[in-house]
């Protein structure tokens, strides 16, 4: 089979440096839980891995239609979300993977689209939802209380007036459109001359994160993929935002038994499991070359640990 053709329409953050940290095998199987445009996968692909991909947009499932034509056998889809992979592809009849692989967020397709909701750069409805169905971003802000608002604003987008835009945004309700809502938040808190990054960035962002429940996918994703890596497999991870990446430092800092020493105040725990991960390498972000072509690159990390042949760990990450 020839190597699948590169979809040029969206450029995959740090392909170069994720299909290294992989290091794919011809015959090996992987995981790309976060299939998007298809990026990693062709990248995979083109290597000769077989490749399961997931994704819980429906949207980006069904687009991968031609893909899937030319891959054949070589690509599986996977319309769930990645926390449960483990169990997916169990239902498969797939035990273990050679890697897998993370890019945390939402893709450049849902951004691109303002009928999905996700971006103030065109007005669309306020929906946001990346598996297209439960509660949506217009449901929340206008159902939500004050004090809720501001917490999710506050806890996800790192925003310290997060108090003054839920009040702007309880004041404008009903809000429909996303353009009602960058409105809302520029008039909280101002718009400065000259300012390079929009003022309603971190408010979409927080809601964003919030109505999909992505740190909480995102620490199941991690524990799964932890249980269905073979020992030597390797896990990427790419986050773009700075509780996600808190996130995957602290399990692979655990799992890798990297955690402090104890002290006399605090003893060391001497019946913590044996490490499931070991480091590849240390976190890397994108060089001067990607961010010209690829702004939205700007705040991605990567991180790549590859599997022990301890068991997987249980309980709390």
């Amino acid at each position: 089979m020839s190597a699948p053709s590169r979809d040029t329409r969206h450029d995959p953050v740090l392909i170069d440096e994720v299909i290294a940290g992989l290091d794919p095998q011809a015959g090996e199987t992987h995981v790309d839980a976060t299939f998007g445009a298809g990026g990693y996968t062709r990248a995979l692909l083109a290597k000769g891995a077989r490749v399961i991909a997931f994704d819980r947009d429906p949207d980006a499932i069904a687009e991968a239609a031609p893909l899937q034509a030319e891959a054949g056998e070589a690509l599986t889809l996977v319309p769930e979300p990645f926390s449960r992979l483990d169990r997916a592809l169990a239902e498969r009849g797939v035990e273990a993977v050679d890697g897998v692989t993370f890019d945390i967020g939402v893709s450049s397709m849902q951004l691109d689209r303002a009928e999905r909701g996700f971006s103030f750069q065109a007005d669309g409805p306020l929906d946001m939802r990346m598996a297209q169905d439960g509660m949506s971003a217009a449901d929340f802000l206008n159902e939500a209380d004050e004090d809720a608002i501001a917490d999710v604003i506050f806890q996800y987008g790192d925003e310290p007036k997060s108090r003054r835009i839920a009040r702007a945004i309880v004041a404008a309700r009903p809000l429909t459109r996303t353009a009602q809502l960058a409105e809302a938040v520029r008039k909280a808190i101002g718009v400065k001359p000259g300012e390079k990054k929009d003022p309603a960035t971190r408010t979409f962002q927080a809601i964003r994160i919030h109505i999909n429940a992505e740190l909480d996918e995102l620490t199941g994703g991690l524990a799964a993929a932890e249980r269905v890596l073979r020992p030597g497999g390797r896990l990427a991870v790419v986050t773009f935002h700075s509780a996600e990446d808190r996130i995957v430092k602290r399990f692979l800092r655990m799992r890798s038994g990297a955690t402090p020493a104890g002290s006399r105040h605090r003893p060391a725990n001497d019946a913590a499991p044996a490490p499931s991960f070991e480091a590849v390498a240390k976190a890397v972000r994108p060089g001067e070359a990607e961010l010209a072509r690829n702004p939205r690159a700007r705040s991605a990390t990567l991180r790549v640990a590859r599997r022990t042949a301890a068991p997987a760990w249980t309980g709390d990450l």
